[in-house]
């Protein structure tokens, strides 16, 4: 797609964000009835929608929802409950839900993370290891491949006394049913490997593992102080119903710091992944850099192999201002963001083939109180492109 045809769907995607944005505003000043007050102030909810373009997907009919709000509306402690979540339509007739809530119960005694996708979409592979991703070009005849998928991943945690450290179960339950397949799909060795053949590859498996973290993030869904230390180890097994015997283990470190001498609502945050499997991964689940939540720009799994780190730090910058005009209104819920950062792939935690560098900026709309949509750019040296992403609550 030409750089026009880009700049066309994104002046209108953001037009319609505008006209949305502006909407909500207008209903925050409307009077409400004194017997729908409690239930307004408890749930929150905000639409964005209209045509627009992914990197991933093309020309598309999406939309973006974010709920918040508490488990019980007198609990003081307990944190307001995030749930996001997108839809696409695709032009090509394809079909993408997506969900990654944050629900916190019993004064943030207990929590409920993880992530919800069913895909029935057109989507690219590229292959197995830094060297062939680089160099295959995405196309219809060479990455391009229809693929059914759902994942249901529910991580459950609970707060370790009076500390900062909670530990619980997951599950995560995949599916992942390629169907016609290109040319260089279907010549692929790791495809071939798995036992793809020129109908598709389907893969179904159900793993089980622990997470534990420590967690003094204000608020996890946009932090402006505090630290995340995460693991989690999740087994995958023909014993659990699956078709793989695999594993994979997962560690991140996220911190943030306001930075108050530049004024309100300004911060600093850095983060550090790595993400590591081993057995019989699948190739639609080998860990991969590249995503809306870190390496934006990037394709969505461009770069896989068994090991995949990530290490990224993004300034984060509200506007304020004291006017009470609706000028004003809207110019206090505007804001920016820039990163740079850089990923690493390789067979093994300890071989590294190939370095992934990155950057960026993108705009931010509060949509709700320390809640973010957020448009962002990022760039991709090494094979030179620039993409564009829509999405609710912050990257990390």
């Amino acid at each position: 797609m030409n750089f026009k045809i880009r700049r066309i769907v994104s002046k209108i995607r953001v037009t319609a964000i505008i006209f949305s944005f502006t909407i909500s505003l207008m209903a925050q000043n409307t009077p409400v009835k004194k017997d729908t007050i409690k239930a307004e102030r408890n749930l929150k909810f905000s639409i964005l929608g209209g045509p627009g373009y992914t990197p991933d997907f093309g020309f598309l009919i999406g939309g973006s929802a974010l709920f918040t709000f508490k488990m019980n509306p007198v609990d003081t402690i307990q944190k307001r409950s995030v749930v996001p979540v997108a839809f696409a339509i695709m032009g090509s007739g394809g079909f993408n839900l997506f969900s990654r809530p944050q629900m916190f119960f019993n004064e943030d005694k207990f929590r409920i993370f993880g992530q919800f996708i069913y895909k029935d979409i057109t989507e690219n592979y590229y292959g197995v290891g830094y060297e062939t991703n680089k160099d295959r070009e995405r196309g219809s005849t060479t990455t391009e491949n229809s693929n059914r998928g759902i994942q249901i991943n529910p991580i459950f945690l609970f707060r370790l006394g009076q500390s900062n450290f909670f530990m619980g179960p997951l599950a995560d339950v995949t599916l992942d049913d390629i169907s016609n397949p290109s040319e260089g799909v279907i010549n692929d060795p790791d495809y071939i490997d798995q036992g793809g053949t020129t109908d598709g590859l389907s893969f179904f498996n159900t793993g089980l593992g622990l997470a534990v973290s420590y967690d003094t993030r204000d608020i996890p869904a946009n932090a402006y102080n505090g630290l995340l230390l995460d693991f989690k180890s999740t087994y995958y097994s023909k014993a659990f119903g699956g078709d793989n015997d695999y594993g994979l283990i997962s560690l991140e470190y996220r911190q943030f710091k306001e930075l108050k001498f530049l004024g309100e609502r300004k911060s600093l945050g850095w983060m550090a992944q790595s993400r590591n499997s081993f057995g019989d991964v699948p190739i639609t689940r080998m860990p991969f850099t590249g995503s809306p939540f870190d390496l934006r720009g990037y394709y969505m799994g461009q770069y896989r192999d068994k090991s995949s780190h990530v290490a990224i730090i993004e300034y984060r910058n509200m506007f304020n201002t004291s006017s009470e005009s609706f000028w004003g209104k809207i110019y206090n819920r505007l804001g920016f963001a820039t990163w740079a950062g850089m990923g690493m792939i390789g067979p093994s935690i300890g071989e590294i083939e190939g370095v992934l560098p990155n950057f960026g900026a993108g705009l931010r709309i509060e949509v709700q109180p320390r809640m973010n949509f957020r448009m962002d750019i990022g760039k991709n040296p090494i094979n030179d492109q620039t993409l564009l992403y829509f999405n609710m609550t912050e990257a990390f």
